[in-house]
């Protein structure tokens, strides 16, 4: 089964100016393996990128990944400042 928790981890990490901060958060549901990725605050538009350009890359590489167990992934970029998602 693939890595996709190392893999984010690569890709975000180097866009981040606090990557002590970054964590991501694992959630299996019955269709999906989602993953939450929290930042701190100041680096969320970093990863969300102008347009959402960054974000939507982010989850196009993550959404062609197989997995064994036949769920889909599903990446959700966290806004800990509020209840919603980016």
């Amino acid at each position: 089964m693939p890595n996709i928790e190392a893999l984010l981890m690569t890709i975000i990490e180097p866009l981040v100016a606090y990557p002590d901060d970054l964590s991501i958060v694992v959630e299996d549901t019955d269709e999906f393996t989602e993953y939450h990725i929290h930042l701190n605050p100041e680096d969320i538009g970093r990863v969300i990128g102008k347009k959402g350009r960054v974000a939507r890359a982010i989850r196009t590489i993550i959404y062609s990944i197989r997995t064994n167990d036949g769920k889909r992934s599903r990446v959700v970029i966290a806004n800990d400042n509020e209840d919603e998602t980016a």
